[in-house]
């Protein structure tokens, strides 16, 4: 925001905080003194108690308005208890107070009162100061002054006597207010605003988190179900079945050696033909399990290497550290495990460039190849899977690739 803009934003805050704190104390106090005083007749006071938790609340949401409006600060809306549908009509009616926001927010229509004092008197100050002390010079002149009697404070500090040295000495003033304008003023909003966020904000945005921390645990068990059902259906449809004609050729083999020994080696070679291509078959599974080079040299070596084994030329540029999270090391080795296996699978690439690098406390993956296009996170697909694993670390996935190409996906991993 500009400095100029900034000191009057501060201004305004600092000072309708004090208009805005006043009503809301007096409705607040009086609300919890004729609740508590009308506890002899339950119904009456605990109505009042209720009516006073929807003021405190009125009140708290035009301050999450004034956070974000005029400060630019973030200030999200909590979600308050409301009675289940299974709920007496009673209960139902109490939500407001035992909902714990309630609470926080009456709480904070009487130390919003203190803060908002504070920032008003403090702004009036300054203001003051400034104004006052860089005008004096001005209307000095219509102050009576009378050079027998007057002592000013230009002559207590020892600044000389008469009106020049007093002009000069709250021209000072003024200017030393001045250039502390802007940081008075900040702290002045700052801690109105500091203690709104904390009574009025920090509680929804504890709340998002686990919700966020919660949908992330589902997506990684969901991501790593998924990743086991294909992998046993890959080891099923793969593997086991070379593994199975093997077995047969080999057992065939045997009652051929006697009679046919031609025919007899011939099915050896279509076995060991089956080994190998079983070998080609685990090792690109293997790709969906954490190599032992990822653990024992780290990213950028199990990279390097994964790259080397495509059918297609890989650049790779990699500018991390050696030692990284071991969650954020996993998710980033096999968001390029996953696209360059689609490379291969869909894309008709003729080459391919990974590139990973450190920034603002995250990993950043980018996967580019100059294939077909037409690449999609569709229900069911790799991407698809690739993103529930990243939602698992709280990391997130973009694709962009148009018919036609080229390709990119792009992956932010957090560190922390």
């Amino acid at each position: 925001m500009n400095p100029l803009r900034r000191v009057f934003v501060d201004t305004a805050y600092s000072l309708s905080a004090f208009l805005l704190a006043i009503p809301a104390l007096a409705l607040v106090l009086a609300g919890i003194a004729g609740g508590l005083g009308s506890m002899v007749v339950a119904g009456l006071g605990l109505a009042i108690l209720v009516g006073t938790a929807y003021v405190a609340r009125g009140f708290a949401h035009v301050e999450r308005l004034r956070l974000a409006g005029m400060l630019g600060v973030e200030a999200p809306q909590p979600s308050y208890l409301r009675g289940d549908p299974e709920d007496g009509g009673v209960r139902r009616f109490l939500a407001p107070l035992r909902d714990t926001q309630s609470w926080l927010e009456i709480l904070w229509c009487v130390v919003g009162f203190a803060t908002a004092c504070f920032a008003f008197a403090l702004t009036i100050a300054v203001w003051a100061a400034v104004l006052g002390g860089l005008t004096y010079w001005f209307w000095q002149r219509y102050i009576p002054f009378d050079d027998a009697d007057n002592v000013t404070l230009a002559e207590i500090l020892g600044l000389g006597h008469g009106r020049t040295p007093e002009s000069l000495l709250y021209l000072g003033m003024g200017v030393v207010a001045l250039l502390a304008l802007p940081f008075v003023l900040r702290l002045a909003a700052a801690t109105h605003a500091g203690t709104a966020r904390v009574l009025l904000c920090s509680r929804a945005e504890l709340l998002d988190r686990m919700e966020v921390i919660e949908e992330s645990r589902a997506s990684a068990h969901r991501a790593e179900a998924q990743s086991l059902r294909r992998l046993e259906r890959d080891i099923h449809d793969g593997p086991q079945q070379r593994l199975i004609r093997l077995g047969m050729d080999l057992g065939r083999a045997r009652h051929q050696l006697a009679d046919d020994p031609a025919t007899a080696a011939e099915t050896i070679d279509s076995a060991v033909a089956q080994t190998r291509a079983a070998v080609e078959e685990l090792r690109a599974l293997s790709r969906g399990i954490a190599p032992p080079l990822l653990v024992d040299r780290g990213l950028a070596a199990a990279v390097e290497e994964m790259a080397a084994g495509q059918a297609f030329p890989v650049g790779v540029a990699i500018d991390v550290p050696r030692e990284l999270p071991v969650a954020a090391e996993t998710a980033a080795y096999f968001v390029v495990a996953e696209a360059l296996t689609n490379v291969a699978k869909h894309s008709q690439a003729s080459r391919a460039q990974v590139a990973v690098h450190q920034q603002d406390g995250a990993l950043v993956v980018t996967v580019d190849d100059d294939g077909r296009g037409g690449a999609s996170v569709a229900p069911g697909r790799g991407l698809a899977g690739l993103r529930e694993r990243l939602a698992g670390v709280e990391g997130h996935l973009e694709v962009a690739s148009p018919e036609g190409g080229p390709t990119r996906l792009l992956a932010v991993v957090p560190l922390s």
